[in-house]
């Protein structure tokens, strides 16, 4: 089962330290873009993941075309995707070995829940953690 409850997506979060969002924007109009510059902001490295504009920065960051680039352990993947992609950008976290996925709103797929949790790894579907870490207080990290 996705995580529900607050303590434990707060307690989550507050383990985190690398994300990698899938579907980062380099468009200021997109809700990936704000979401991964607030992230930034609360003290977190956010690695953006996006074949369409590989090589290019957002916000600083050098965006990889796919997880198998970035070399470096992953905490948490932010998928801002379909639906109906969201399968593959889970089975690219298990096999990066992330801790953690995190489909954001509107981002349901419970077949694709269900196996990042078979594999280890934590759960959050349909939310967006821009707004989930303000109405947990969670801190910006150290």
């Amino acid at each position: 089962m996705p995580l529900t409850r607050d303590e434990d997506i707060r307690a989550m979060l507050e383990g985190v330290r690398t994300i990698a969002m899938i579907g980062a924007s380099d468009r200021p109009d997109r809700p990936s873009y704000g979401v991964m510059a607030f992230l930034q902001r609360q003290g977190y490295r956010v690695i953006p993941v996006n074949p369409q504009i590989t090589g290019e920065h957002v916000h600083g960051e050098f965006v990889f075309r796919a997880l198998s680039q970035i070399g470096e352990p992953i905490d948490l993947v932010d998928i801002f995707r379909r639906p109906q992609a969201a399968g593959e950008a889970v089975d690219e976290a298990i096999a990066a070995g992330a801790k953690a996925v995190w489909m954001q709103l509107g981002v349901i797929n419970a077949e694709a829940a269900a196996r990042a949790e078979a594999a280890g790894l934590k759960v959050v579907m349909d939310r967006c953690p821009a707004i989930e870490i303000p109405r947990l207080g969670i801190q910006p990290v150290a």
